[in-house]
């Protein structure tokens, strides 16, 4: 399990684009029949992505957490980005297909992941946080959520939230989880920004076409910056950090969130007037 530093704004506005990427960009989540880690500091969060093949993947611990297994103290996340997939927890198993969500509570000590079809892997994109108490283990299918229509074509940034781990839905100890995709035509998303200082966010583009990318913009509203993101990887945004993007192509993307609460809406706005 890597390690990334936690980063001030004061750092991050003398960083060179090597050092941003470094920081706040997380490649190379997928590789196929390996299971990968990084641990951020912020909010002690923890990003993977599992691509089972021809044998189950199953969820180590690591020293960094100095834990007798990875939920003794935590709970995780779970979205599956790619094609058919099972995830075992303690003895029972979950079939996920595309964009399904499982919610891994703290106490499970067995974690295995498995792709319906070695040839055509499932894509396990996994975020975790410590939790304090212990909720169930609990599925939420992506063709049995309602969404939530934002934005509009006129602004390019129409587009649909899927929210799955929440305190309208699945229930968790800090963790907050979800999908957006965008509408054909549409580019934007996440605009106007915003931060929210009492928590962190991770995003995981996927869908990216192979000649696009998404300009992901980060950093204090008065002094931004971005960074150039490619399919299926992950941006690390600090409290005090805007996340917003443009997409060259249609794509969507996996918001999670951990922190000291978990309402949607406690967001301090950074309007458009005011970017820098």
């Amino acid at each position: 399990m890597n390690s990334i530093t936690a980063q001030d704004d004061r750092a991050y506005a003398r960083m060179t684009t090597e050092e941003l990427r470094a920081a706040f960009l997380v490649p190379e989540l997928f590789q196929p029949g390996r299971l990968s880690l990084r641990y951020w500091e912020t909010d002690r969060t923890v990003v993977g992505g599992a691509m089972p093949t021809r044998t189950a993947l199953t969820l180590p611990a690591g020293r960094e957490l100095a834990a007798a297994y990875f939920c003794e103290r935590r709970e995780l996340g779970v979205i599956n980005v790619g094609e058919a997939g099972t995830v075992e927890v303690d003895g029972q198993t979950y079939a996920l297909g595309k964009l399904d969500c499982l919610y891994i509570g703290r106490g499970a000590q067995k974690v295995a992941f498995r792709s319906q079809r070695s040839a055509r892997p499932a894509r396990f994109y996994l975020l975790s946080y410590p939790a304090h108490t212990a909720y169930p283990t609990t599925l939420a299918r992506h063709g049995e959520t309602t969404g939530i229509a934002l934005g509009s074509a006129q602004t390019a940034n129409d587009r649909v939230l899927y929210k799955f781990i929440h305190p309208g839905g699945i229930k968790s100890c800090q963790l907050v989880m979800g999908v957006t995709l965008l509408k054909p035509g549409s580019i934007w998303n996440t605009m106007p920004p915003h931060t929210h200082a009492r928590r962190s966010e991770v995003y995981l583009y996927f869908d990216v076409q192979p000649n696009a990318a998404v300009f992901h913009f980060m950093g204090r509203p008065d002094e931004t910056r971005h960074l150039i993101v490619r399919d299926q990887q992950a941006v690390l945004s600090p409290p005090w950090s805007i996340h917003s993007g443009a997409g060259t192509d249609s794509y969507g993307f996996i918001w999670g969130m951990g922190g000291e609460n978990q309402d949607f809406s406690d967001m301090d706005p950074a309007p458009i007037a005011t970017l820098a």
